[in-house]
């Protein structure tokens, strides 16, 4: 197992959950052998059964950490929650995750490697050494597309924009969630970038491969990415001169 960042920094894995009983404990098991960190599951009163699932498996992992939420709010709210308990426990470092492995657990000591000379690092498909598997050639196509909109749109340096596999220092955290972010969807992670890079903290770009999930069904829609491109457009109107 491998050890994270600095000493005595302590590092939170904040995974999002909706009907992911299919995956939920297989990953949590695979993050727990792989680094040395907490995991906070923030789970959406899930249907399926997954916030069973993590509290049961929490019997024998005094690692993993469970926050219950009423019933489905979106992937921002339960980012938003995730990160204000964190804070609130006094983590150091708290990275985003999604539930359905296409956010490799073997790819977290890099990232959380990453911020031994950065504030924020951002898990990247579109660098030399990142990938992306399993995807139609069409939603290759909007991803791509949607970064680079932003990208220009923005003026960001940054070639995965939308991408949610990043991990943020506590003060980062702290200065770009007050006031409240705007966004939901796939918006919630270029506002965050655009935010923290804006008040002037350093992000780097870690290469990754992403897999398409195997199991489960994806939360992806035409409404979040028709949300997202009205709302760099906004955030284009509110970015510094």
């Amino acid at each position: 197992m491998s050890e994270p960042g600095k000493l005595n920094e302590r590092v939170l894995v904040i995974v999002p959950t909706y009907n992911e009983a299919q995956n939920i404990v297989p990953l949590l098991e695979k993050i727990l052998q792989t680094i040395a960190v907490d995991v906070l599951v923030v789970d959406d009163n899930s249907p399926d059964g997954t916030g069973r699932l993590v509290e049961n498996l929490r019997l024998s992992s005094p690692r993993l950490h469970l926050l219950k939420r009423p019933g489905k709010a979106g992937l921002a709210a339960a980012y938003t929650a995730g990160f204000q308990w964190g804070l609130s426990q006094g983590y150091d470092i708290l990275i985003e995750m999604d539930a359905d492995f296409s956010h490799p657990p073997a790819a977290l000591p890099a990232l959380i490697g990453a911020l031994a000379d950065a504030d924020a690092a951002i898990g990247c498909r579109y660098i030399e050494g990142g990938d992306v598997a399993g995807w139609s050639a069409t939603r290759k196509v909007i991803s791509r597309g949607g970064n680079f909109y932003a990208q220009k749109v923005l003026g960001l340096p940054y070639q995965d924009l939308t991408g949610g596999f990043n991990a943020w220092r506590a003060p980062v955290l702290h200065k770009i969630l007050n006031p409240s972010v705007r966004s939901r969807g796939y918006a919630f992670q270029v506002e965050l970038k655009h935010r923290a890079h804006h008040a002037g903290f350093r992000l780097v770009e870690v290469p990754f491969h992403f897999e398409n999930r195997v199991r489960g069904v994806s939360k992806m829609s035409g409404k979040i990415v028709w949300e997202a491109a009205l709302r760099v457009l906004e955030m284009r109107q509110l970015s510094p001169n």
